[in-house]
């Protein structure tokens, strides 16, 4: 891996792309490592830009992931010690076995449009949940945009099977849906940002089932010995989301730079990602017992696994 001083944060960063890193595990030697799970350049652009680690007494690693379920394979995989990501795709991992904890959840700041979406074609003749019927829609396993789904589906009482369901990455599933591969995509910000720019619509959007809880994921070996960097981390992290929130030109500029997006796509995808910290509680619980037990009925998981057991509240305490 090579390191880079990052002078606008005070800190050394490692940028990774994929899995190629997922073998390294946590030793003695990393006690003032924190590797530090992206997905799409987020939380890393609003650390820069605020320069909230800056004078961290700890160097952080960042690697790079296009969407929650490669992260959490990392992060589960003690590849990485912490990542963000919304709440299906966590409990996703965690009913499938994964030795992750969640340490601080966040919820979306406002109810945006179409910050969560399923998307169909400008022309496509396609108006509701209920049009799915046979349709073919992308998404990716256990992801947000699944849950999406699979809660349009239960609302509609359309059965799941009554529909094609592929599994891409955000970048194969775009591709498919310029082509017309397939009829719909169930999706996220900042894809949405873009396609929807691009004449996509809206069929589903999910502030009509209630937008997903973002979480703060520790790998489960990495607390105890990180407990103090994972805490300080998290104080920074609530720094810069609040910098960001004041300042989101100046972020969306950072993000447009980390990420590639065009100015206008990262300054939609902050004011539909905007977020504040919520107490771990037996309402948290409970909302994550729901995810699980749609995605139960599904057939993707047993949902044997006691979701309380998932979450961590000791951190911030």
């Amino acid at each position: 891996m090579a390191k880079a001083k990052g002078a606008a944060i005070g800190v050394a960063v490692v940028v990774v792309a994929g899995l190629a890193f997922a073998a390294t595990r946590f030793n003695k030697g990393d006690e003032n490592v924190l590797r530090v799970a992206n997905q799409k350049g987020q939380v890393k652009s609003m650390m820069i830009a605020s320069g909230a680690l800056k004078g961290a007494p700890y160097t952080v690693e960042w690697s790079e992931f296009p969407a929650a379920q490669p992260l959490l394979e990392a992060v589960g995989g003690g590849a990485a010690d912490l990542g963000l990501a919304a709440d299906a795709p966590f409990i996703f991992a965690y009913q499938s076995g994964s030795p992750i904890k969640a340490i601080a959840v966040q919820s979306p700041a406002n109810q945006a449009s179409d910050a969560l979406a399923v998307l169909v074609k400008k022309d496509s003749p396609i108006r509701g949940a209920q049009d799915l019927v046979g349709k073919a829609v992308a998404t990716t396993r256990g992801s947000i945009g699944h849950h999406l789904l699979l809660q349009a589906l239960a609302r509609a009482k359309i059965p799941v099977d009554k529909i094609r369901v592929t599994f891409l990455p955000p970048g194969d599933a775009k591709a498919a849906f310029d082509s017309g591969a397939i009829d719909a995509w169930a999706i996220w910000t900042p894809y949405t940002n873009v396609a929807i720019k691009e004449g996509a619509r809206a069929v589903v959007d999910a502030k009509d089932y209630g937008l997903p809880l973002y979480i703060d994921i520790a790998h489960a070996d990495s607390i105890a010995p990180k407990r103090a960097l994972l805490e300080d981390f998290l104080k920074r992290e609530a720094k810069a989301v609040a910098w960001a929130r004041a300042h989101p030109d100046q972020f969306a500029q950072v993000l447009a730079k980390e990420t590639g997006l065009p100015l206008d796509i990262a300054r939609a995808s902050f004011e539909r990602s905007n977020r504040v910290s919520q107490r771990i509680d037996g309402n948290i619980i409970a909302h994550e017992q729901q995810i699980t037990a749609r995605f139960q009925k599904a057939g993707l998981i047993d949902g044997k696994r006691d979701v309380s057991k998932a979450f961590d509240a000791s951190f911030g305490q």
